[in-house]
């Protein structure tokens, strides 16, 4: 059992991590009872968390590298709990918002070590054991979000999604005390401030400016200046980048035409497969009268139910594909199952998005676990570590804006529908539309420029202390 509590410790962080960027959709609807919200609030219950998870995570890896990967770990386990318990008890939408920040900068801190903590932990066949079930992990997390989440609603409340957090952090902690030695990188990074910052502030002031518009309307003075900070934040940031001789995002890898490929299609991959979610189930619960179990089954659980018997039991078989086509050809599915959806209208049911789901689920489990080792495969050995943590950021970086894009749409549709329900189904219809075309937009260019079969990158090395 000792030989394999460094595996379980990651696990439980890594579940709990990913869980807690899905859990909270079925909830919506409650908090947003409970607290009188409106949909820029509960954009913000999830984007809040995506965005800091996304920002923070190359940081993260940086002084993990430096300080310890355990110790980040540990101190990212009691953030997460500490923030959870903040989220459970938070008396209004802007207390839960700040603690969901919070949140997200613990689960970065996890996020950005679980990788090198099993790298340096097994050898030969343990590790590939390891990396196995802990990607298993990573489809069961997504599954199991939302089903968990209207479980806990509909049965406890909505503050026992964050409440449930605690018992298995402690759970985390004492796995990872017991079994996980410490490690850091041959030459320990250094940390790079002004990038975290200015990557930081970019994201967020984007997403916010998103969001306002869609508030307030796309002239909106508070909206265009988000985007003005944005785009001078995001200019700072590559000369941040460019300057630095320990940058947490290397530019130059950019400059590989496929590696590029890969990033832009793992962020538009999130947003066209699960940007659209959140607004799904306010359609089903709001207007449907679906309670939260229900919403999670019909929503989101087919998608990710697909997502994981593709990823499982076709995963070694797709290894042994060019990316080209795993990757692009689970992107036009992609596009096909959103596609599929758009064609609600007022007397539409929730089953009419389970065949749809289905489609969209078989291109992720076709798309994401292909990704990774694509992305790897076009880098140095040297900058493995930073190249997954890009593949990480992107990804979490494309649910947070996509959520706020879609979010916008959908909001203007049903105010000008004056809230009836046939306004709801067409938001829904619309945003769907938007993300079939993203996927579409995204296979097309990984079909053009991703040319290169896949050749294992090789880890990075580490050095393993007492």
């Amino acid at each position: 059992m000792r030989k394999w509590s460094p595996l379980i410790a990651v696990c439980l962080g890594t579940f709990l991590l990913l869980v807690d960027v899905t859990i909270v959709v079925v909830a919506l609807p409650a908090i947003g009872d409970k607290f009188d919200a409106g949909y820029a609030d509960l954009q913000w219950v999830l984007d809040g968390y995506a965005l800091s998870l996304a920002a923070l995570l190359l940081g993260a890896g940086s002084l993990a590298d430096r300080y310890g990967r355990r110790r980040t770990y540990l101190i990212g386990i009691g953030l997460f709990a500490l923030s959870s318990l903040l989220c459970a008890v938070a008396p209004n939408e802007q207390a839960l918002v700040a603690a969901r920040i919070l949140q997200g900068a613990g689960g970065a801190a996890m996020f950005a070590t679980t990788a090198a903590l099993l790298n340096v932990t097994y050898q030969g066949r343990d590790r590939g054991v390891a990396f196995g079930v802990w990607g298993a992990v990573n489809g069961a997390a997504a599954a199991a979000g939302p089903l968990a989440g209207g479980l806990l609603t509909e049965h406890f409340g909505w503050r026992w999604i964050f409440l449930v957090n605690l018992p298995v952090c402690l759970i985390a902690v004492w796995f990872t005390v017991r079994g996980v030695s410490e490690s850091r990188a041959p030459q320990g990074g250094r940390f790079d401030l002004p990038g975290t910052v200015s990557f930081t502030v970019a994201a967020a002031a984007v997403t916010y400016g998103l969001i306002r518009a869609g508030d307030a309307g796309w002239t909106d003075g508070v909206a265009l200046a988000a985007f003005g900070a944005g785009l001078v934040a995001l200019a700072a940031f590559i000369v941040a980048e460019r300057r630095s001789d320990h940058p947490m995002l290397d530019l130059a890898l950019f400059r590989r035409g496929p590696f590029a490929v890969l990033i832009v299609a793992a962020f538009l991959t999130q947003a066209a497969a699960f940007g659209y979610l959140p607004f799904g189930t306010v359609w089903l619960q709001q207007v449907l009268g679906n309670g939260p179990v229900d919403a999670g089954l019909v929503g989101a659980l087919p998608m990710a139910a697909a997502s994981l018997v593709v990823g499982a039991g076709a995963g070694r078989l797709l290894q042994r594909v060019a990316p080209r086509w795993t990757v692009g050809v689970g992107l036009l599915l992609i596009a096909a199952g959103d596609l599929l959806q758009a064609r609600l209208d007022a007397d539409s049911t929730g089953s009419a998005l389970i065949p749809g789901l289905i489609v969209v689920g078989v291109g992720v489990g076709s798309v994401l676990p292909s990704l990774s080792s694509a992305v790897l495969a076009e880098v140095p050995r040297e900058r493995s570590g930073m190249a997954g943590g890009a593949l990480n950021t992107f990804r979490q970086l494309g649910f947070a804006l996509g959520v706020a894009v879609f979010g916008t749409i959908f909001a203007n549709k049903v105010s000008a529908g004056h809230g009836q329900p046939a306004a709801f189904a067409d938001g829904l219809d619309a945003i769907l539309l938007v993300a079939s075309g993203t996927a579409l937009v995204a296979g097309l260019l990984v079909l053009i420029f991703v040319r290169h079969r896949v050749t294992h990158a090789e880890e990075p090395q580490l050095v393993k202390t007492a």
